[in-house]
Order: C-alpha cells, then structure tokens, then sequence
C-alpha cells in the first residue's frame, strides 16, 4: 500500500474518533452508543500508524489476506451495533405500548368521573 492510502486510512480514523466525540459531548449521541464506534475508529487507527498490525493480525488468527479481517471485524462490529439498537427498540416499542393502555385507562377513568359529575351537577326533576 502507498504512503497516501495510510494517510487516507488515519485521517478517516481521526475523523471518525473526532466526530463519535463531539457528539458525545453536544449530547447527540449517548456514551452507550458510541462505545462501538470508538472501538472501530480506535482500530482504524492503530491499523493506519502501524500498518504491520494487520498483517500480524491477521497471520495471528489464520487469516491469509490482512484485508479480509479489517472486513470481517468491521461487519462484525456493524451486526453489535444492530445488535444493540434492536435490544433498544424492544425496550422502547415495550415501554410504548405500555404508556399507551397507561393512558387509556387513565382516558377512560376520567370520561367515568366526568360522566359522575354531569350525573351530581344535573338539575333534579323533584
């Protein structure tokens, strides 16, 4: 690989980790959140300071084209991203559904109250 490719790969890292971290500190995003995306950009970066990492890496695990694991760790850390927000979503569409019959019960308590008082307030035909 050129000397650009690695400039281009710890710009994009640096980017990336610069990004995740102002998010966090504007409170866009929650640390729970950005957890995977500082391991990736970490990784990214690591890999474009010291590029024989990926290649000892990858002879580590078995892996005979170092660019084969920066693809399989990165669809990796994709599918524990996903991971992570549908376990959220479930959370949340729970909680929803529970606030909504919440406030059916409580619609329905109050037309039963004021449907009492209508009753109290209403003129007797004594």
């Amino acid at each position: 690989m050129s000397i650009a490719s690695y400039v281009l790969g710890v710009i994009a890292a640096l980017i990336t980790l610069g990004v995740v971290i102002e998010m966090l500190r504007r409170r866009q995003l929650r640390e729970r959140h950005a957890v995977w995306w500082l391991i990736a950009g970490t990784l990214a970066l690591i890999i474009g300071v010291f590029p024989p990492v990926l290649a000892w890496s990858a002879h580590l695990v078995g892996v005979e084209v170092p660019t084969n694991l920066v693809f399989f760790v990165s669809i990796a850390i994709l599918f524990l991203v996903s991971i992570q927000h549908s376990a959220e979503l479930t959370v949340l569409e729970t909680k929803t559904r529970v606030l909504a019959e919440e406030a059916a019960l409580q619609k329905l308590r109050m037309q039963e109250l004021e449907r009492r008082i209508r009753h109290m307030e209403a003129p007797s035909n004594d």
